[in-house]
């Protein structure tokens, strides 16, 4: 249960936990003179290792990411920093739209955000959800020492998650005076303005024995929308290219004929966009009777499409208020306690085009007064022509109603009704999180170098999100059963609505009674225990090495609870009561624990030899003991080996794990949306449809009759049925991960710092947890004859367009995932003596692979160099390269991003238009100068993108829907145009 009581006992507990600690030491604590006087020799500790020792260097590759850099960023958005990164794929964030959770997201080597852990001060951060994704806007940027990026899995560290990595955040601890930071940017075509404010206070006390650390801050983010692009005025298809010639040619989309007219309306045939559109379409479920309706209320062809695109966003806005707090206190050299109190509060819009019917199946009594005299015998005359051919027949999509044989104005029909609904206003949604996380603990030394940590940490999220906008399907059903226009056969409030015109048929009373608004609440709870002791044990050395054995041995329980609560309107089956939402939502509420026991070792091999200046052992090994699928292992082994001082060599080998989170394990089966990119029963694949495809289709609920005929896919996107299968739950992922490498710091005269690095990284992960394609289990059927993924498609009327068919997809245990390259590192300084100092540094990634493969019965996805629906664009090789001069107060950066040329991938290429097979080589560059007016005042300022690169076109189809958007993939590539950016801080 989530209950307050809970936490206030455990807070309790654990000051208790530290007083009693702390009062235990203290009696031992008298040491003599001599003792006093010793040398220390400061131990320190790494990122990816919890052993503290002296001199210890990270067998683990680690990229650093410091305050100087962060500054150069001008941002507070966490995940913008690293989205820099050649190593990191752009996941959810500021541009990120349809498809957004409103947070923020890292995704290391493409392997997915779930499969890093996202540390602070080396502790796990709460999940915003129950995916066990962290939102990386709580991170208190202006208090950020370095982000350390450790490349390979980390489990036998850090716990369950740290497959393809961590990311751990090192803070300011000792901060002290006054620290004030303003910013402000915005593009250069004047919008998309963002202001933050941050505020840190620090001091130390009681004679330095202490130090507490305040910030708070504040940020705000204006919206883009893809109309106020030239890129995102008008949609443009990826398999046809229309709309790209408008486009290039400056021109509006292409104008639909006369009489089928509405605001961002364009030609069906020449244009490109949604079939749900204005006027209505028509389709008579499983008959391959269809059309579309005229302003003059008469029934045709189809005419029109709706250009959805200008409504949406290239950046959501944002706000956020946020504090953070530190505090450290020595009471003796064997007890300092510590804590840390972390808190946001963000709001997040998200944006699309306005809602409507979206081929939701409705039952239409034909004597609905809205329905003109045409198109009724046009509907009579389809109707009755497919009761010959026997593809309607009633008790299918046909009532007779009067039992007559014929289908008359006193029946009624299953139909598709796509209109869109402009007099609603666009749907929106609103992500409003609190999130916020305790931490208390005590560490010192207990004997002989032997220290000890206990903490304790609980933190929680808290979310609501608000849909608005969005049609109310079972109130439009009950408002299409009128013989008077004016009154529903269901009474009450109902109110008539006039589906069958043109722009404007829906008033506005129409409207509120058609229109939905949805809430939905998210809450997650982590609780976290450990007790860490490290030290030498020098008993245990060699005769070659100049120190003993240094381990680090624990105990941690780990706690996660999630809850998901929708309101009645979301749990509505098959796809919610909101038309265009993308399907219904379930309670979810679930959780697990673990305990896990785990030591490290650090064994000095050699020092000092020849060829052998230092070689050290690290070993590592983990069990956790989850309550849901047992007990997993996790290790480590490698060598650090310095055959001479400018040169270190490392090698090693890990065994990762991930636990499947709460989603994977309790989400009850609901609808929604995956991207596909056809159906091979359709109209669209007639000419390829031969008797074995034929029968292959009959074999999943089509006719023989509706073979061929029936709707294609619509907009890239097919109806999913997906959840935990609660017979054959997924078990843990586990990935053995390989990195080796070298560091090179050797002493030139020329430079005044000089560092290359250079590592070879392995991650395979096996039973990835995850579920097939939608179009994977179609091929998998209709192309491979496998019966038991044909079970899994659901047609209705024969065709995959109606809310209540799809494709079932399970949670499972997948193949396999991998990544492997190469990545490199380098730092050259210059002392160029009075005209200042030059530094050249970058970081280069490049991909030999990235692939995965759901099981041996699909092929092989090749994500190396590729973008499409399967496929967030990889390129193989990116760098980013930074050359920065300082002279006295002054300093100027110029960070140069290289994205290499990607292509299609290879089992699309052929359905895309042929323009947009293909990305060329992306290159940005970003400048900064930064001048200390005084000692305490320092000015900023910024170009990102100087040069104004324009994005890729792609047009609307060719990613997953999240990605790609505006008709490019607007997180990998830079949207916004020119953005300028300047600051201003005081310290004091």
């Amino acid at each position: 249960m989530f209950t307050k009581s809970k936490l206030a006992n455990s807070v309790s507990l654990a000051l208790c936990v530290g007083i009693m600690s702390s009062m235990t030491i203290a009696t031992a604590s008298a040491q003599d003179t001599a003792e006093a006087e010793e040398k220390v020799i400061e131990k320190i500790s790494v990122t990816g290792s919890r052993i503290r020792a002296p001199g210890i260097e990270s067998t683990s590759p680690i990229i650093s990411i410091g305050e100087e850099e962060i500054t150069f960023a001008q941002t507070p958005e966490f995940e913008r920093v690293l989205r820099a990164l050649p190593s990191t794929i752009p996941a959810d964030g500021s541009n990120a739209n349809n498809g957004t959770a409103g947070a923020a997201t890292i995704d290391l080597r493409g392997l997915g955000a779930q499969r890093n852990l996202v540390l602070l001060e080396g502790k796990r951060m709460v999940p915003f959800n129950f995916n066990g994704q962290v939102d990386t806007t709580n991170i208190p940027t202006a208090l950020i020492e370095r982000i350390d990026v450790v490349t390979g899995g980390a489990s036998a560290v850090y716990g369950s998650d740290a497959v393809a990595g961590a990311i751990n955040v090192i803070l300011k601890k000792d901060f002290e005076g006054v620290s004030l930071s303003m910013n402000h940017s915005q593009t250069d075509e004047s919008d998309g303005d963002q202001d933050s404010i941050a505020l840190t206070l620090g001091s130390n006390f009681d004679d330095d024995r202490g130090n507490a650390v305040l910030s708070i801050s504040w940020f705000e983010r204006e919206a883009i929308r893809l109309g106020q692009r030239p890129l995102g005025q008008l949609g443009i298809n990826s398999n046809t290219g229309a709309g790209y010639s408008e486009f290039l040619a400056g021109q509006t989309p292409a104008e639909p004929v006369a009489g089928c007219g509405g605001p961002n309306v364009v030609d069906f045939v020449n244009g490109s966009g949604s079939t749900t559109a204005i006027p209505t379409r028509f389709e008579l479920i499983g008959t391959g009777v269809s059309g579309q309706f005229r302003d003059d209320r008469t029934l045709g062809d189809q005419c029109s499409r709706f250009n959805f695109n200008p409504f949406n966003f290239y950046q959501t806005p944002a706000q956020r208020y946020s504090a953070t707090a530190l505090a450290h206190y020595t009471i003796n050299d064997n007890a300092e306690v510590y804590a840390s109190f972390n808190y946001s509060n963000s709001s997040v819009d998200q944006q699309v085009a306005p809602s409507g019917t979206f081929g939701a199946a409705f039952d239409l009594p034909l004597y609905n007064p809205f329905i003109s005299d045409q198109a009724l015998q046009w509907i009579l005359d389809g109707a009755n022509d497919a009761v010959a051919g026997g593809s309607l027949v009633d008790g299918g999509s046909w009532t007779d109603a009067n039992a007559n044989g014929v289908v008359d104005s006193e029946d009624s029909l299953n139909v598709r009704l796509r209109r869109r609904t402009l007099e609603l206003g666009p749907r929106t949604e609103r992500f409003d999180s609190d999130i916020w996380q305790l931490n208390l603990g005590v560490r010192g030394e207990i004997y002989d170098g032997w220290e000890y940590d206990v903490s304790y940490q609980y933190g929680e999220s808290n979310r609501t999100t608000v849909r608005d906008g969005y049609t109310n399907l079972p109130n439009i059903q009950a408002a299409l059963d009128t013989r008077d226009g004016v009154t529903c056969a269901s009474g009450g409030t109902c109110v008539p609505i006039d589906l069958f015109g043109g722009f404007g048929t829906i008033t506005e009373e129409q409207a509120g009674f058609a229109r939905a608004i949805a809430i939905q609440q998210q809450k997650y709870e982590q609780e976290i225990g450990s007790v860490v002791f490290t030290g030498p044990v020098d008993a245990i050395s060699l005769p070659t090495a100049d120190a003993p054995l240094s381990m680090s041995f624990g105990f941690e329980f780990r706690n996660e609870t999630g809850l998901l609560e929708p309101d009645e309107c979301l749990k509505l089956a098959p796809a919610s009561c909101q038309g265009g939402a993308g399907g219904n939502l379930l309670p979810i509420k679930g959780g697990y624990s673990t305990q896990d026991i785990y030591f490290e070792a650090l064994l000095p091999l050699v020092d000092g030899a020849a060829f052998a200046e230092k070689i050290d052992l690290e070993l590592g090994f983990r069990t956790s003991d989850y309550d849901t699928i047992g007990t997993t292992d996790s290790w480590k082994y490698g060598v650090n080996w310095r055959p001479v001082d400018e040169l270190l060599v490392r090698v090693m080998k890990q065994r990762a794990n991930r636990a499947p989170n709460i989603a994977e394990l309790s989400s009850p089966v609901t609808s929604g949306l995956s991207n596909a990119t056809l159906d091979p029963c359709s109209v669209e694949n007639a000419t390829n449809i031969d008797d074995r495809l034929r029968q292959l289709c009959i074999s999943t609920g089509m006719s023989a009759a509706q073979v061929g005929v029936i709707p294609d896919i619509i907009s890239g996107q097919i109806n999913t049925f997906a959840g935990s299968d609660p017979q054959n739950p997924p078990g843990p992922e586990e990935a053995d991960t390989t990195t080796a490498g070298f560091v090179w710091t050797p002493d030139f005269d020329t430079f005044s710092s000089f560092t290359v690095s250079a590592d070879y990284y392995d991650i395979d992960i096996k039973d990835i947890i995850g579920n097939f394609s939608a179009q994977e289990v179609l091929d998998s059927c209709y192309i491979q004859g496998l019966e038991g993924e044909c079970s899994k498609i659901n047609r209705v009327g024969g065709d995959l367009t109606g809310s209540s068919a799809g494709v079932n997809l399970f949670t499972s245990n997948l193949k396999f995932l991998r990544a492997e390259g190469l990545e490199i590192t380098f730092n050259v300084g210059f002392d160029l003596d009075e005209y200042g100092d030059l530094n050249f540094s970058g970081n280069i990634n490049k991909y030999l692979t990235q692939e995965s493969q759901s099981s041996d019965n699909v092929p092989v996805i090749d994500c190396k160099g590729f973008y499409g629906t399967s496929c967030t664009p990889i390129s193989d090789l990116r760098w980013i390269q930074r050359t920065t001069w300082t002279m006295d107060e002054l300093t100027v950066s110029l960070q140069w991003r290289h994205i290499n040329s990607i292509d299609v991938e290879l089992p699309e290429a052929a359905g895309r238009f042929e323009a947009f097979r293909k990305i060329d080589s992306y290159d940005y560059f970003d400048l900064f100068a930064s001048y200390n007016v005084t000692d305490w005042a320092v000015v900023t300022a910024g170009i990102d993108n100087m040069l104004k690169k324009d994005p890729p076109v792609l047009g609307n189809q060719i990613g997953a829907t999240r990605a790609n958007s505006g008709n490019t993939f607007p997180s990998q590539f830079d949207t916004l145009g020119r953005i300028y950016k300047v600051g201003v801080s005081f310290t004091f």
